[in-house]
């Protein structure tokens, strides 16, 4: 992409906007310097990367990237044996500190499982553990950057002395401060530093009286400051343990930048990716800032942008639209007046073009897709050059002549306002020769113009579409909206009317307008007014589905609690069957026990009292089975399907749909099938009209059916099979919409099953689940 392009579409605000997000300066770096890609690869890996980081956001909030510096300049200069200062040392330490924390965070994150991962780890798995050197140098230095005295032995002992000798030197000298004679020798009784020493503030008159050494006066020269003799021995020792400690801290930081040196390799590489996984995670935290969405990638010039917004406006004032070129038509010519939104729509196209082969999000529903182009072209705004001597519209037509130079198949191109800075005649004879041209070259082109020629233009060539943006003659504004398939109206007679203007100067008006045009905007108001009503006629469907699919949502719900609570009571009753035979069994074998030891004494001389109480005992064990007899009909019946039926074990009322295997049958009760034994139905009546005509047979291992069929992990052969057993289950089971599940990965299930489910005789429509039905990881199918 060129400079210009990237200029033109303001995608360098883009840049600043994404590099606000960043953590530190590295990651700020990689932000700044980020240019879309033309790699269809790339692109997507970016993409990926984006969407992890998008992930764990969603997920955990914050992410713990504090603390990272760019510290490849201070690695670089203890490998070429220079002494690395404490604050340089504390920023390594902090630094590797940094990349233990963000390496165990994404171990927690992908252990947790609520999201998979595979590049941020092999990331942070490049990263070197050094935290020995990190452990060594916090013992060395603290946050400050300052060498602690725990350093060394012999730094101890010397900041010890020094502390003692400081000590002494203000003990006398605020003794001096205290005497009788300082209030009127002394300027201030304080004790302060000149040049490294202790000193006191003596008024000139008095300078003889202390003796010692003078080392500044003030800016009258009334006040001098004097070491007195009393502590130049002092002092001196002072300045001699302090050029001790100076040489001690300088051969503890020599050690320890000769020890980072050898870890220098690592460090470069731990500031790489400590820097790419910030970069990862600012496009991220980009992504969330403008409830962006990842885009689906294609290499067919195709772009579908659903309710997509300008990135740069505020959320709450950019007007959503549907953009879409690159299948049906391969170029959009959009009419219309001025201040309507061509120009957003543009650069709307643009900019989220060059964001997606950026590998960033585009402000955009999901579900939407985009093409990685091998070049942008743009054409917008007021380019007139005053050094060059060069009027619009020749300033127009050297970046268009430019351009034509270097336009292929692979190319985007946006035209603002075609052809226009000359006399409209042959400015729109040119605009349609480049339209033309750039066609022919198989190009997507955008094209914004004032020209009424060109509406005609849209319906004179198969591959181009008339488009226009809404403008609502009430309130006299336009709305931004993007119609695709109506071009766009002057609306000046109407505007005019509205604002008062005489109705005789506005019939006069018409009147000059030939018939031509005036068919054609006839035909544009009757085009605008079926768009009116088809949008309300969706906008009441789609409420009436929206609550159809709550409704059966919620039946879902209760079914499924159903038998949820069914099969807590069924496992109840066999935990308590168990236990009832367990006893029985432990009783019987006690009597046995008994038996054997009555034997072993002598059999023979038993009584028959005693062997009858103890059969009755062993009969007592045994635990009594009552059996439920039917209420009505205790004779085997003769079943046949339209009987109405009591299904005993529900209490709930069915009706007999046809004969299941066995003594079972299959029974409706609501909207719920499944088959029942003939024990477990009560007659009610028999259906007088005629019997329903037979269908197939649930043949599952159970009689329910769930409404959503998960693929994950699947193969691409063993999904198609699944996906078709499940389909006639589901219509089995008279579902009208089955959701599945078949995540996205690499697309290659996503696009099988969708092409599958397309294909299918009983598939009605098929599309992505919406925000809280999955996303592009689920397709809803609605079945016939």
């Amino acid at each position: 992409m060129n400079k210009k392009v990237l200029a033109t579409l303001e995608f360098d605000k883009i840049i600043a906007k994404l590099a606000q997000h960043a953590s530190s300066e590295a990651g700020r770096s990689f932000a700044e310097e980020l240019k879309p890609s033309h790699k269809p690869e790339e692109v997507q890996q970016w993409l990926d990367e984006t969407e992890e980081a998008a992930a764990v956001i969603r997920i955990k909030g914050n992410v713990p990237l504090a603390g990272i510096y760019d510290i490849r300049p201070h690695a670089k200069r203890a490998q070429i044996g220079g002494v690395l200062s404490g604050v340089e040392l504390m920023r390594i330490a902090s630094t590797i500190a940094a990349s233990r924390h963000i390496r165990k965070f994404i171990e927690d994150v992908r252990s947790e499982g609520q999201v998979t991962l595979r590049i941020l780890p092999e990331k942070t798995a490049m990263i070197p553990v050094l935290t020995d050197l990190e452990h060594k140098i916090k013992h060395t230095v603290d946050e400050n950057g300052r060498v602690l005295d725990s350093a060394s032995d012999a730094l101890r002992h010397i900041r010890h002395g020094m502390r003692s000798a400081e000590s002494r030197i203000r003990s006398k000298l605020e003794s001096l401060t205290r005497g009788q004679s300082a209030q009127k020798m002394l300027s201030d009784a304080i004790v302060t530093i000149r040049n490294d020493r202790y000193v006191i503030p003596v008024k000139q008159e008095y300078r003889s009286h202390y003796g010692g050494i003078v080392h500044d006066q003030s800016s009258s020269g009334q006040t001098l400051f004097v070491e007195p003799a009393s502590v130049v021995n002092l002092n001196n020792e002072l300045r001699e343990l302090t050029v001790k400690e100076q040489y001690e801290v300088e051969k503890i930081l020599r050690e320890l930048s000769a020890e980072t040196a050898e870890h220098a390799p690592g460090l470069f590489t731990m500031t790489k990716m400590l820097s790419e996984i910030d970069f990862i995670f600012t496009k991220g935290k980009f992504a969330r800032s403008m409830n962006a969405t990842k885009p689906l990638l294609n290499e067919e010039g195709y772009i579908h942008y659903i309710q997509a917004r300008h990135p740069l406006l505020p959320a709450d004032e950019a007007v959503a639209s549907d953009i879409e070129i690159g299948r049906d038509y391969t170029a959009i010519v959009i009419t219309g007046p001025n201040t309507g939104g061509k120009t957003v729509t543009l650069k709307t196209t643009g900019l989220s073009v060059l964001m997606a082969q950026s590998g960033l999000f585009i402000p955009a529903e999901d579900g939407s897709e985009t093409a990685v182009f091998q070049s942008v072209f743009a054409d917008i705004g007021d380019e007139q050059s005053i050094e060059q001597n060069l009027s619009t519209f020749s300033s127009h037509m050297v970046n268009i002549a430019g351009m034509l130079n270097e336009i292929d198949h692979e190319s985007l191109v946006l035209f603002d306002e075609l052809g226009s800075g000359t006399d409209p005649q042959e400015g729109s004879a040119l605009a349609i020769s480049i339209l033309d041209e750039v066609i022919a070259r198989g190009a997507r082109i955008i094209a914004t113009t004032h020209y009424p020629e060109l509406k005609a233009y849209g319906y004179n060539r198969e591959q181009v579409i008339n488009a226009s943006v809404e403008f609502d003659v009430e309130t006299l504004s336009p709305t931004y909206r993007l119609l695709i398939g109506i071009p766009g109206r002057s609306n000046a007679f109407e505007i005019s009317k509205r604002i008062g203007l005489n109705s005789a100067i506005i019939e006069n008006a018409r009147s000059m307008i030939s018939a031509d045009s005036h068919e054609v905007d006839n035909m544009i108001a009757a085009l605008d007014t079926s768009r009116r009503l088809a949008e309300q006629h969706e906008k009441e469907t789609r409420d009436y589905l929206r609550d159809t699919e709550k409704l059966h949502r919620d039946l879902q719900k209760e079914v499924i609690a159903y038998h949820e609570q069914k099969e807590k009571m069924e496992e109840k009753a066999r935990a308590e069957a168990a236990a009832i035979v367990e006893k029985a069994r432990a009783e019987a074998e006690d009597v046995m026990k008994e038996l054997r030891a009555m034997r072993m004494s002598g059999a023979a001389g038993m009584k028959e009292h005693e062997l009858i109480e103890a059969r009755k005992r062993l009969e007592g064990a045994v635990p009594e089975q009552k059996t439920k007899k039917p209420a009505i009909e205790p004779a085997k019946r003769q079943w046949k399907p339209g009987d109405e039926v009591k299904v005993i074990s529900f209490g709930q009322k069915g009706s007999i749909i046809e004969k299941a295997a066995g003594d079972e049958w299959v029974v409706q009760m609501g909207i719920i099938k499944m088959k029942v034994a003939e024990s477990d139905m009560q007659f009610i009546k028999s259906e007088k009209k005629k019997e329903p005509k037979p269908i197939a047979t649930i043949r599952g291992k159970d009689f329910h059916v769930s409404s959503e069929l998960d693929l994950r992990g699947e193969r691409y052969e063993d999904a198609l099979k699944r996906v078709e057993k499940y389909l006639d289950d589901a219509l089995l089971a008279g579902y009208h919409q089955v959701s599945i599940i078949h995540g996205k990965g690499t697309g290659a299930l996503m696009k099988g099953v969708r092409g599958y489910l397309t294909k299918h005789r009983m598939v009605q429509s098929i599309r992505f689940g919406g925000s809280g039905e999955g996303g592009l990881g689920v397709t809803i199918a609605e079945l016939k």
